[in-house]
């Protein structure tokens, strides 16, 4: 049962941040096992847990990120991640095929949304034609987004719009090449 994270978690992240060596890291392994990894798993089995239950016939998977960068793609980065993640999402093939909740803890905050991350671009564009069928309800979607202050849409965008927008409010999702809907805080 998830009992929150310590600050010996956010040490350890700190310490991997400065320290990202494998000598550093196999003194300290038994600290990410235990104020870090464990914790994390048992958040994202709470979640997982809770998301099953309010949608039943919905396949779902729990995913925990491993600390371990891939040594292809270290590019002068240390072999040590400096924070870990856990995805609920449908299962696929192909991990871009569907939408994905996450959450992130790095040593400076913690991030959580859902979004699409490199969705083909014929899965946008059948989102702005399900827009263009009924922009109303998709604008007042977005005012109800745009009037609170915890959730944010962040978009990685195309160079051009792809179509033109409905609207000034529906633009973001016209030059959208993915996006999320996330919130973003600092550790207190």
């Amino acid at each position: 049962m998830f009992q929150g994270y310590s600050q010996e978690t956010v040490d350890f992240m700190w310490g991997i941040r400065f320290n990202n060596e494998r000598g550093w890291f196999l003194a300290h392994k038994d600290d990410y096992q235990q104020h870090l990894l464990a914790p994390t798993r048992e958040l994202g089995q709470a979640v997982y847990d809770g998301l099953a239950a309010a949608l039943p016939h919905e396949p779902l998977i729990l995913k925990v990120s491993r600390i371990y960068r891939d040594a292809r793609r270290l590019h002068g980065r240390g072999p040590y991640k400096e924070s870990l993640w856990f995805s609920i999402e449908q299962p696929s093939e192909e991990w871009t095929a569907h939408p994905t909740f996450w959450f992130e803890l790095m040593p400076e905050g913690w991030t959580c949304g859902m979004g699409y991350y490199m969705p083909k671009p014929l899965t946008m564009a059948k989102l702005r034609a399900r827009i263009d069928r009924d922009p109303a309800a998709m604008e007042k979607l977005m005012r109800k987004l745009n009037r609170q202050k915890e959730l944010v849409l962040e978009t990685e965008d195309y160079k051009r719009p792809r179509a033109p927008a409905p609207s000034k409010l529906l633009e973001p999702w016209y030059r959208a090449r993915s996006f999320t809907i996330c919130h973003n805080d600092k550790l207190t």
